[in-house]
This record gives C-alpha cells, structure tokens and sequence, in this order.
C-alpha cells in the first residue's frame, strides 16, 4: 500500500503520516506548504527514521497529481489539503471555493485517469450547522453557515455522487470534531500562523506569555458553566482513526460519511483549567461578546466509528494538554 497525503505536512496530516509510516505504510507527501513549513518533514523524518517522499504542488496542478500517482505508485489517498478558517471564509468565498472545492474536483479527475478509487477525506463537523440534537450521529441533517463549512458539505455531496457513478469506488469522508494534542515526540503540532483561530494553541500561547489572555467569547450559554461546549479529540486518536478506515477501505465500497470525536463535551473554561493543572501556569481570560455563528454545544455519537473501523478514542483530556505544552515548549527552542 502507497498514500498519497494531500496536504501531509499540515497540522493533521503530518500526525496521519506519523502514525502510518510507524506500521510499516508508505507515505507520500503532496503539500503547496501555504498553510504549512517544509520543516516539518524534516521533523517527520527524525519520527519516522526516514526521509519522507513529498512533492510541492498546489491539488489544481492536475498533471503533476497524475505523475505523482503514477510515478509513486499511489494505491490509496488520504485528501487533507484545503484552507480551513471559518471567518476568513467568510472575507473569501472565491478563494474558499477554489482551493477546497476546484482541488478536489482536479484530484478526483487524476485519480480517475490513473485509476485509484480509494480515498479517505477529511470532512468536518461543521457540514451538520446548528446542532438539532445531541450528540451527534451521522444521520443528523447537514447544513452550512459559512463558505468554509459548505465547501466541505459540497464535497461531500460530491464525492456521494462519484461513488454512485461506479462500484469501483471506496469512499469515506471522516467528520472531525474539534483536533488537539501533539505527537508524543513534541516535534510535531499545531502550528497557526499569526492569531490561532482554535482555542487550544491561543491558551498554549498566553500560557507561554506570548499573549497576555485568552478571550472568552460568552458566558451566557445554557451549559453548566455558561461557556461554549465542543467535542476535542486528541489529534494522535485522529491519525489512528485515518489509518483505521484506511484499513477497512478496501472491504468498504461506495461512499459513507463517519464521526471521529470522543463523544464527550468540554467547555471552555474545563480546557482552560485542565492546562492550567498541565502546565502549572495560571491563564488569565477575560469574557467579551459572544461571536456571531457561535453554538452552545456540539459534540459527536462517535458509534458508528467504533463499528465500521474498530476504532474509539482512548486518549483524554490531560494527554491532550500536557502533549500540546510540550509541543508549545520544543516550539519556542526551535525559533
């Protein structure tokens, strides 16, 4: 088996391809690197013990896709490559569109050329909107809000269609709840550019006193503490779940959409406090205006996962902390 990781040098990705090349799968990486360093395959490779394959192109380069499958020999593809940030979905539509939606539509014609029909792709939870029920299953109605959340929802709905079209494809579209956490290495983890737009990585900074406070967006929810509930999983327990419906793939014909979360909802100031207790720093926040968008709660019936792959998370919410501070600290020597 050969992986082809679209987008593997990003913050995800470059976990799925730890977690792959450690059972003996060989990866290949194809990264634009506009959300990502090319340091980090360096960093990959003293994980891995290995250099790793990579090519540096942008998805919308359809004949460099074809030769990379071809000359890799890519049987199978993990797509994670996309831009991901809601709000500035919002400022760019047309960008959003182009990347996630014109990048998916040139891979799926390269894979069609060359004749690989098995791939995995990374969705979110964003495609089920405001939630009508909790927790979620897969059977809750999609919606979106933004052009970041329907850029995934029409590629799903894409990728639907594809595999109705021929039984030769495998298809699973794996919606993510909320990543977190860092390789047990630190030498990998998220890395944001300019304000983190996720609440870990912004505490992991005001804890390390690049910025002076965490602001909390509302206290009036109705949760136990007023503050916004969501489902964060670690992302070491995400990797494992790509490789695990990687694994099923084959077995698994036509299309199907499957929640990765752990199915347990943290508010906000549960994730402030548990890093508090992680890295023995006191984070001062300060509550503001709740954002527009903003849900109460949202958090995963991850069951189906646990059926289709034989996978659950098993990693909770102190591994997530102490594994983003070390990252955080090995991240401040590298600079």
């Amino acid at each position: 088996m050969t992986v082809l990781v679209t987008g593997g040098a990003g913050y995800i990705g470059s976990h799925i391809v730890a977690v792959l090349a450690k059972s003996g799968i060989r990866c290949v990486v194809l990264d634009n690197f506009v959300n990502s360093d090319p340091s980090v395959l360096e960093r990959l490779a003293r994980i891995t013990g290995a250099p790793v394959e990579h090519v540096r192109a942008d998805l919308r380069e359809r004949s460099v896709v074809v030769d990379t499958l071809r000359r890799f020999g890519v049987t199978d593809v993990i797509h994670m490559a996309g831009l991901k940030a809601v709000g500035e979905s919002v400022g760019h539509p047309i960008e959003y569109y182009g990347c996630n939606i014109q990048g998916t539509i040139s891979l799926l014609e390269a894979m069609q050329e060359v004749g690989v029909h098995r791939l995995v792709f990374s969705s979110s939870a964003t495609v089920y909107g405001d939630p009508r029920y909790l927790p979620l299953d897969e059977s809750h109605p999609t919606s979106a809000t933004n052009p970041y959340g329907r850029s995934k929802l029409h590629i799903e709905e894409m990728l639907h269609d594809v595999a109705r079209s021929s039984e030769s494809w495998h298809i699973v579209c794996l919606r993510y709840f909320n990543p977190v956490g860092a390789h047990p290495s630190a030498l990998i983890g998220e890395d944001p550019a300019g304000i983190p737009n996720n609440l870990m990585p912004f505490v992991a900074q005001v804890a390390a006193g690049l910025r002076p406070e965490l602001q909390v967006f509302g206290n009036d929810y109705p949760t136990a503490d007023g503050t916004g509930v969501r489902d964060f999983i670690h992302v070491m327990d995400l990797a494992e779940g790509h490789q695990a419906a990687l694994q099923a793939l084959p077995n698994r014909p036509g299309w199907e959409a499957v929640n990765l979360g752990t199915g347990v909802g943290y508010s906000v100031l549960d994730m402030v406090k548990a890093f508090e207790q992680a890295s023995g720093v006191a984070i001062p926040y300060r509550v503001v205006a709740r954002r527009s968008g903003d849900i109460a709660a949202c958090y995963a019936d991850p069951a189906l996962a646990r059926q289709r792959f034989g996978w659950h998370a098993r990693r909770g919410l102190e591994d997530m902390c102490h594994s983003t501070w070390a990252w955080q600290k090995m991240r401040r020597s590298m600079v």
